[in-house]
C-alpha cells in the first residue's frame, strides 16, 4: 500500500469520546478534543468530495477517512478496506494547505489503484503523471515545499532588494526612482523569461496572510493588484483550523518561485504599512474607529492608482506585460472551474480618500528590520 514517509513529532493520546453526565474537567477536555476530531473528519471527507469532483470528475469511488497515530507517515491509501488515512497529529496542527495536499496526494494513489487498475504502482511513472496532469506533489513527504530560486532568480531578487534599500533615501525624487527601477527590472525579467521558456517555468503556489471569516475590501484590493503588477495569480481558497472548528478562507498566490517572493514581499509590507499609517491618521484626526476599514481600503486604492501610473510609463518605454500561459494553464490545473473574480465598492467618503492620499505617497522599500540575505530573498527566512 503505497504511504508517504516522513518523521512526525509523537503524536497525542488518541482522543476518547466518554461524556458521562457528571465529567470531570479532564473528561470534558476529552469531550471537546472528540467533537473537534470528528468535525476535523467531516471536513476532511467534505474535501474528498469537492477534490473527486473538481479534479478527478467524480471518476472516484467514496472512501472512509480515518486519523493515524502511525508517526512514520502522512497520509496513506488503503486499497482494500477503501481508506485515506491522515496523521492525526499532522492533520491538527499543521497548515490545513499541507493537509489537503498530502489528501491530494492520497487520492492519486486512489486514482492509479481504481480508475488506471494499477493496484501497486507506488511512486512510479504512472502515479507521477497523473500528478503532473492534476497538479499534485508527487514526492512522498506530499508537501508543497516551495523550491528555492534558481541562480537566475536569486540574482534578479537580490538587484531587486538592493534597489528596494535605495527605496529609503530621504530624498523623495531617489526613493521614487529606487521604486521604478525595481518594478522596470522585474518587468524586463519577466517579459525576458515569457519569451525564453517555451514552457519550461517552474510554477508553485504559497498561501500569505491569516486565515480570516471575512474578506475585506483592502484585502481584495490587495490581491488585485498583486495580479495586475506582479505577475502572480491570486485568489481566496477555503481553510479551516481543527483546533477551533471553524472555516474562512485564505489568498493563494501561483507563479514562479521569484515572483511569489515579491508578492509575497510586497503583500506583507503593504498590509504593514497601510496599519502604522492609519494609527497616524488616527491618532492625528481623532476618528472613530469604523472608519479603519475604509481608510485601509483607500491606501490600498491609492497605491494601485501609483502602480498603475508607471505601468503606463513603462509602456511607453515598449516594456508591454502580455500575461503568461503557462501560469495560467498552471491555475487551471490545480483550481479547475474556478473563477478569479476580485470585487470591491467604490464608495466615496472623506475616510477613503484620505486613505487614497497616503497610500499614492507609498514608496516600496525594505522593511527596517529585514536584513540583506544571501539566498536571493526579500523576505528574512521562515518556516513555510
Amino acid at each position: 500500500m503505497p504511504t508517504m514517509s516522513q518523521t512526525m513529532p509523537k503524536a497525542p493520546a488518541p482522543y476518547t469520546t466518554d461524556s458521562a453526565p457528571h465529567a470531570s474537567p479532564k473528561s470534558q477536555e476529552q469531550s471537546l478534543h472528540a467533537a473537534l476530531e470528528i468535525a476535523l473528519l467531516h471536513e476532511l471527507q467534505q474535501a474528498h468530495q469537492q477534490l473527486n469532483a473538481v479534479l478527478f470528475n467524480n471518476s472516484l469511488r467514496p472512501v472512509v477517512l480515518a486519523l493515524t497515530d502511525t508517526s512514520s507517515i502522512l497520509g496513506r491509501w488503503h486499497s482494500e478496506t477503501r481508506t485515506i488515512e491522515i496523521n492525526r497529529a499532522f492533520a491538527i496542527h499543521q497548515p490545513w494547505v499541507h493537509v489537503i495536499e498530502v489528501l491530494k496526494h492520497e487520492m492519486a494513489h486512489q486514482f492509479v489503484d481504481q480508475i488506471l487498475g494499477q493496484k501497486n504502482d507506488g511512486h512510479g511513472e504512472l502515479f507521477r503523471s497523473v500528478c503532473q496532469r492534476f497538479c499534485i506533489d508527487p514526492r512522498a513527504s506530499g508537501l508543497p515545499n516551495a523550491h528555492p530560486p534558481s541562480e537566475q532568480e536569486e540574482r534578479v531578487l537580490s538587484r531587486v532588494a538592493r534597489l528596494l534599500a535605495l527605496a529609503d533615501s530621504p530624498n523623495t525624487h531617489e526613493a521614487h526612482a529606487a521604486m521604478s527601477a525595481a518594478q522596470r527590472l522585474m518587468l524586463r525579467y519577466n517579459i525576458d523569461q515569457a519569451r525564453l521558456a517555451s514552457g519550461q517555468s517552474r510554477y508553485e503556489f504559497r498561501q500569505v496572510g491569516h486565515i480570516t471569516g471575512r474578506i475585506q475590501e483592502s484585502e481584495r484590493i490587495l490581491a488585485a493588484l498583486l495580479i495586475e503588477h506582479f505577475f502572480v495569480n491570486a485568489l481566496w481558497v477555503q481553510a479551516y483550523v481543527p483546533m477551533t472548528g471553524k472555516s474562512g478562507s485564505v489568498l493563494e498566490l501561483c507563479g514562479t518561485p521569484a515572483n511569489l517572493e515579491m508578492a509575497e514581499y510586497v503583500y506583507a509590507f503593504l498590509s504593514h504599512t497601510a496599519q502604522q499609517l492609519w494609527n497616524a491618521h488616527q491618532k492625528s484626526t481623532k476618528c472613530s474607529g469604523r472608519d479603519r476599514q475604509t481608510y485601509l481600503a483607500g491606501v490600498m486604492l491609492g497605491f494601485r492608482e501609483r502602480l498603475a501610473r508607471e505601468s503606463t510609463a513603462q509602456q511607453c518605454e515598449g516594456l508591454v506585460w502580455a500575461g503568461d500561459p503557462g501560469l495560467d494553464a498552471y491555475l487551471r490545473a490545480r483550481h479547475p472551474h474556478t473563477r478569479r473574480l476580485v470585487r470591491y465598492g467604490n464608495r466615496r467618503t472623506q475616510a477613503r480618500e484620505h486613505g487614497k492620499r497616503a497610500g499614492r505617497e507609498i514608496v516600496l522599500r525594505r522593511p527596517f528590520e529585514a536584513q540583506p540575505t544571501n539566498d536571493g530573498r526579500l523576505l528574512p527566512s521562515k518556516s513555510r
